[in-house]
């Protein structure tokens, strides 16, 4: 305990004796963090809709009226032809435009279906889907309203205009940082920890101190334990700050168990640690660890979920998902802040991370010893 209680101090000295090391390794994930937090916005707001209105009746001026009205669309922009239509689209003008027909209110007054073309910009996909989707919902509420019949009570009319009552689990009101705030936790500790670890080994190499520790009484296990330590603290430090800014500054609210929380935090910096571990080992100069590091965070991003549903994702791919932390990371860290995940989940989820953690730590600590012999 003795050689362990000094590796590691002197291990944490290393990281924290350096005022801008100090600095940098708090105030750049509160930075990512508020800077994420806005940027990476799930909404689509502030886009134009074109709209080329060919039958200016009643109806077809409702749902232009609503759609102006809408506090997801900035302005409405009409257009006399489709050669107009099709021009605004080429040089993204609008990203979307509703077409509406000649005869559109004549069909709806003789009690028919009328259909509503909507022309999309596909060059950008999601957003475009997602603006689809709002003039679709747009559109069968007016829909909905026409179709209540002329002569039916208030309480029947209401009844009927409402179609489809919705009812949004886990997040009442939508709000995109309702989903951003805990996967950024898993984001930025995955980009922290892994590049902190990296780093450790390959430091010690060209600071020439390595030779040191293998002719020292340090076992390879102590050596391991004291550099896990400190990128250990400073991913429960991080992850302690957005635990308390989710819910105080964005408002995201934490409805899981704390202890599951810290346990579940613990698992996946233990996991990410491995995998800096790894690299550190394998790399000769920080320069090589440093890109070692960055080849390994990109994909354990990309392949959590966030950016993307690992469903979408090819099979072949998805199999690789399962050796990703940050995978049943992202699904912990939403259950726990939004929907009180209950044990028996949280444990289907920790157990991958903990045979991946004992995977990537024991294959470092084979790849220590057979550099120390």
């Amino acid at each position: 305990m003795r050689r362990l209680r000094a590796m590691i101090i002197k291990e944490m000295w290393a990281v924290l004796r350096d005022r801008k090391q100090r600095i940098a390794l708090i105030l750049p994930p509160l930075l990512q963090l508020f800077i994420f937090a806005f940027s990476t916005t799930l909404d689509v707001r502030n886009v134009d809709i074109g709209v080329m209105d060919m039958s200016g009746g009643v109806h077809a001026r409702e749902i232009v009226q609503r759609i102006d009205g809408s506090p997801r669309f900035r302005k409405v922009v009409s257009f006399p032809s489709p050669q107009a239509l099709q021009q605004a689209v080429d040089q993204q003008k609008v990203i979307a435009a509703i077409v509406l027909s000649p005869d559109f209110d004549r069909t709806i007054d003789s009690g028919k279906t009328a259909t509503l073309g909507v022309v999309l910009d596909g060059r950008r996909s999601n957003a475009a889907q997602i603006v689809g989707g709002y003039i679709a919902l747009i559109a069968g509420e007016v829909g909905a309203e026409i179709r209540v019949p002329r002569g039916a009570s208030a309480e029947a009319s209401d009844s009927d205009a409402q179609g489809v009552i919705v009812t949004n689990w886990y997040n009442p009101s939508l709000d995109y940082k309702w989903f951003t705030i805990p996967s950024l936790v898993v984001m930025i500790l995955s980009t922290m920890g892994i590049a902190i670890t990296s780093q450790m080994v390959a430091r010690e190499r060209e600071l020439g101190t390595f030779d040191q520790l293998m002719v020292s009484p340090l076992r390879v296990h102590e050596i391991l334990i004291g550099k896990m330590v400190p990128p250990f603290l400073i991913g429960i430090a991080n992850g302690s700050l957005f635990f308390v800014g989710g819910p105080l500054i964005f408002g995201v609210p934490f409805t899981g168990s704390i202890l599951l929380f810290y346990i579940a935090l613990s698992l996946f910096l233990h996991a990410l640690i491995g995998i800096g571990m790894l690299v550190s080992a394998i790399a000769t100069t920080q320069q090589q660890a440093f890109l070692g590091a960055f080849v390994i965070a990109n994909p354990v991003i990309i392949l959590s979920g966030f950016a993307a549903p690992i469903d979408n994702m090819p099979g072949w791919m998805q199999v690789i998902t399962y050796a990703n932390p940050a995978r049943y990371a992202i699904v912990l860290m939403h259950g726990l802040f939004l929907k009180a995940m209950p044990l028996i989940n949280v444990l289907n989820q920790l157990w991958p991370m903990l045979i991946i953690a004992c995977v990537t730590l024991g294959a470092a600590a084979v790849m220590f010893r057979a550099r120390m012999e």
